[in-house]
């Protein structure tokens, strides 16, 4: 290969060096959430004068965040089964499809990912509130959907472009309806594309916090919101233990598409 790493002589550590100044930058001020959770102090201090498991008490404890959490984890299960489902069958259209203007439909299916989120979220919200969405389970989900589809697609759309047609064809010729060749051997052939894209789903859904401000209601809100709420009121150390488990999940579902991808590949 024209950059083989092994035989780039004293640059290799070179670049190893940014690699891991890079990823310190990235991952000092996780750390320091979560030193801050298991801190002693009343306050947000660091470093922390000592040690306590009080805050993650006092979370657990607390109907509001325990509700909170729930909201999320629903919310973002939802999400992630009709982001899944909706951007399988647009990723066979544009994957599959020859009609004209699939790469202008692919590109209005991008566009929340280029615009800024703040403007959907201004745009979602005035339109909400004319349809009486806002504050609403089914408005939320339409909002996190909007943001989280296009990652699906871009996912299934990449397995699907790898996945050999050839194979789903032999198994028409052997008997199968096309129906029954997509489901038996299509979607089994792309289940790394469909479990990643259920991930990232999901992933968007439970860390989304611009939109869920935006939709979020006295009796309906999402973990990032309640969240982003008690900052405002009270710095607590409980938003560090509340951050901290948001911080876990996220990590715990990319170690598990990681380990998934791994098994893929060999």
């Amino acid at each position: 290969m024209l950059l083989d790493f092994d035989k780039l002589g004293a640059w290799k550590w070179v670049l190893s060096a940014i690699c891991a100044v890079m990823a310190l930058f990235l991952l000092l001020p996780i750390l320091f959430i979560v030193a801050l959770s298991f801190g002693s102090s009343r306050w947000l201090i660091f470093p922390p004068p000592g040690w306590t498991l009080k805050w993650y008490e006092d979370l657990f404890a607390d109907p509001r965040w325990i509700g909170a959490a729930l909201t999320s984890a629903k919310i973002g299960v939802i999400v992630m089964v009709l982001s899944v489902a909706l951007g399988l069958l647009a990723s066979l259209a544009l994957v599959r499809g020859t009609f004209r203007g699939r790469a202008v439909l692919r590109a209005f299916f991008l566009t929340p990912m280029i615009l800024p989120v703040i403007i959907v979220a201004v745009a979602l919200y005035a339109a909400f509130l004319r349809l009486g969405l806002n504050g609403t389970l089914p408005g939320f989900v339409i909002a996190h959907l909007i943001v989280a589809l296009p990652f699906a697609i871009i996912t299934i759309s990449g397995a699907l472009e790898t996945f050999d047609p050839a194979i789903e064809d032999a198994a028409i010729l052997c008997g199968a309806s096309p129906w029954e060749a997509r489901f038996r051997v299509t979607l089994p052939g792309i289940r790394h594309g469909l479990f990643s894209a259920a991930i990232f789903s999901f992933l968007i859904s439970w860390d989304e916090v611009v939109l869920a401000i935006f939709m979020a209601s006295p009796s309906l809100q999402t973990l990032p919101v309640k969240v982003w709420t008690t900052l405002r009121q009270d710095l607590t150390p409980v938003i560090a233990a509340a951050s901290t488990l948001l911080v876990a999940l996220t990590v715990l579902l990319m170690l598990v598409a990681a380990v998934f991808r791994k098994g893929k590949s060999e």
